[in-house]
């Protein structure tokens, strides 16, 4: 649908959204000052448009990009809305709006997180170390653009980087208002402002973007959202400028672990199956950056972020013979406020800069950063008559002090050949306090080497080959590494990671295709239905598989995107489930749509296909049918939705959208946790944006 702002050397095709692709890149940046070669952790501080630079050799992995544009045409409702279209991840959807993030990358399971989760650049994960990494999920509508990295292009970030890091890049409002507001299926209401200035030398800005959504819910699991967010920035100098983002999120969900029954699910009933629990969250973030450009072109960038989120999440104890005997959850008086919040401190800073290494031409990055993130966790027994108030009888400080250096050169050893050899250095120390147990306490100390090289080599004006091999590693959290207050001596999941693909452009046509294949030596797989493994290293795993991107624009305003992710190995090689498949790690994943587009108006029928995939490590495939409890297995069967999405712009800062989700009204299984997790039925949406 549009053109392509990359170079043709560069560009590694489009990836479907509905009438968008989303471009995937080996070399050129964006046209923004924070390119998709690197993830600086920096604050838009000062808007440059128009400015393309050309990094021909930069990307050694598969990058995606999205843009606003593109985002918008989506018309998502969640961050995970947009990542299900990108070849390689696969949605575990808890509710239609992603509260807590559930993907995985390339064959990692879901239901575990093993990829790095950022916001501008700054880990927003409530816990890297100290665990509980799911409890805040970026909200799409303060989301600018996507940026997806893979294979070795992710070794400068960590750690948590094995599938892959996910960067959100917020919004910097232009000068004046924009309007934005949209309705449709379980009484959803949302809308939001953005609003922004600048002084009329153009080198400082303000701007705010303000949200809020209400509704009913899929299942009436509903939720009432706020989400703010203040950015502001200046130039100190032709070499210097600063900038500040703040931003305030609240949310209150009724939402639970507990899915319905697999008799309830049969019939076709659809309610909540936990209709008094609720999930309650609040994050309040501030980040600063600094930016100093030296005479010879060296920049060295610094951010300093902190944030605070709490959760609490207010659940019932259930009757397990009576909800048996009645076929769905019945519930007791009594009442568990499992109730966390988490705060982390950290500074990171980047230098980058020009230089002469071994005769080539090189372009080299230092980085180190400083980290603590602490946790505080209570267990409050109550009643429903005491509503929320009652004993504390758990309450543990979780901490962890961490520390990285990283250095990576990429060499230009002829016009088509460069070489990027990297090594990330991740030290932390992980403390486990126990208030309720007179503050008996434990600590552990790991230190993990993490080399990496990665190479592009451009076959053609419009083809190259990329490739890389990295090792990256997942901190066990410390409720799994100290767990009994014990050192239980688990080491970090380490895998080696391998790369190699091919992408282009040929006339309309546009591809790429990449094999990968990782080699953990350890993986720690807690998941969602099995907490005993968490207890143990789960051994040696094997992931291997293909991405493949196939667009053709058709002409005439019509365009097809394809895109698909085989993954034939993904599975236990040691231990008791040795053979057995990943959960939540399906075969197949595809994408397809079908768009046209006019001057003024654009629309396009999309599929998302998912393969079956267990939701367990032992690979049951029966589903429980009643609420015993234990480990809640079972194959879920492969599904395929159908989007309908349209835009039309009325007038020159008025436009206006709707669509269709799950066209066919297809009932399929999106997960299980303590039941089953029902994928969201057919729903309507419409709204509008305006700029004054």
């Amino acid at each position: 649908m549009f053109n392509s702002k990359y170079h043709p050397v560069a560009l590694a095709v489009a990836l479907s959204v509905g009438s968008v692709s989303f471009s995937s890149v080996a070399a050129d940046s964006a046209a923004t000052d924070d390119s998709a070669k690197n993830i600086t952790p920096s604050i838009e501080v000062i808007r440059v448009k128009g400015q393309q630079q050309s990094h021909r050799f930069d990307e050694t992995g598969a990058v995606i990009l999205i843009d606003r544009q593109q985002i918008e045409q989506v018309q998502p409702l969640s961050t995970e809305d947009v990542l299900r279209r990108v070849p390689g991840v696969n949605i575990k959807g808890e509710e239609e709006t992603s509260i807590v993030a559930n993907f995985g990358i390339r064959g990692l399971s879901a239901g575990e997180s093993k990829s790095l989760l950022l916001e501008d650049g700054v880990p927003v994960a409530p816990g890297l170390f100290i665990g509980n990494d799911r409890y805040f999920n970026t909200r799409i509508q303060r989301v600018e653009s996507v940026e997806v990295l893979k294979g070795s292009a992710s070794l400068r970030y960590g750690p948590s980087t094995i599938g892959g890091v996910v960067n959100y890049i917020t919004k910097t409002p232009d000068d004046g208002v924009q309007l934005s507001a949209r309705a449709g299926s379980f009484n959803m209401r949302e809308l939001s402002v953005e609003a922004g200035a600048k002084n009329p030398s153009e080198d400082a800005f303000v701007g705010v973007v303000a949200t809020t959504a209400k509704s009913d819910g899929f299942m009436d699991k509903g939720y009432d959202m706020s989400d703010v967010m203040v950015k502001a920035g200046m130039a100190i100098s032709d070499k210097q400028k600063v900038g500040v983002k703040f931003a305030c999120h609240e949310n209150e969900a009724n939402i639970s672990y507990r899915g319905i029954l697999l008799a309830d699910y049969v019939n076709g009933e659809r309610y909540n199956p936990a209709p008094d629990d609720w999930y309650l969250t609040d994050r309040t973030a501030v980040d600063l950056n600094h930016e100093l450009v030296f005479d010879n072109n060296a920049k060295l960038n610094t951010l300093v972020y902190w944030s605070n989120t709490t959760r609490d999440y207010w659940r019932y104890d259930v009757n397990t013979a009576a909800s048996n005997a009645a076929g769905r959850w019945v519930y007791t008086d009594n009442l568990t406020g499992n109730n966390r919040s988490f705060e982390r401190l950290g500074i990171e800073s980047r230098l980058s800069f020009d230089q002469q290494l071994f005769g080539y031409a090189a372009a080299t990055e230092f980085g180190l950063r400083l980290m603590q993130e602490e946790s505080n966790d209570t267990r409050i027994r109550a009643t429903r008559a005491a509503d929320r108030s009652g004993n504390n009888d758990r309450h543990i400080i979780d901490s962890a002090t961490s520390a990285a250096g990283y250095l990576q050169s990429r060499l230009q050893i002829s016009d088509a050949f460069a070489i990027t050899p990297g090594l990330r250095v991740e030290s932390y120390e992980q403390k486990r306090e126990i208030l309720t147990q007179n503050g008996a306490n434990a600590k552990t100390t790991n230190t993990e080497f993490l080399p990496g090289v990665g190479a592009t080599y451009e076959l053609t004006d419009s083809a190259q080959l990329y490739g890389g091999v990295y090792r990256a590693f997942s901190p066990a959290s410390n409720g799994v590494a100290l767990d009994g207050l014990t050192d239980q001596q688990l080491d970090g999941e380490r895998s080696v990671n391998y790369e190699a693909g091919v992408r282009g452009t040929a006339g309309a046509v546009s591809y790429e295709v990449s094999a990968f294949y990782m080699d953990f030596a350890n993986q720690v797989v807690t998941g969602n239905s099995d907490p005993n493994l968490s207890q143990s290293n789960a051994g040696e795993t094997e992931h291997t598989g293909m991405e493949f991107v196939f667009n053709y624009n058709l002409g005439g305003g019509f365009r097809l995107d394809t895109n698909a992710t085989w993954v034939p190995t993904s599975e236990f090689k040691t231990g008791d489930n040795a053979g057995k498949r990943i959960p939540y790690a399906p075969k197949l994943l595809a994408n397809v749509a079908l768009s046209y587009s006019a001057e003024a108006f654009s629309v396009a029928l999309t599929a998302h296909h998912r393969g079956e995939q267990y939701a367990d490590p032992t690979n049951i495939e029966a589903i429980p049918t009643n609420a015993a409890g234990g480990i809640w297995g079972g194959l879920l069967p492969a599904y395929t939705v159908y989007d309908l999405l349209a835009q039309y712009t009325v007038f020159d800062g008025l436009t206006v959208y709707g669509s269709v989700k799950n066209l066919a009204d297809k009932n399929y299984i999106s997960g299980l946790r303590q039941g089953i997790y029902v994928g969201p039925e057919r729903s309507v949406e419409a709204g509008f944006r305006y700029r004054f």
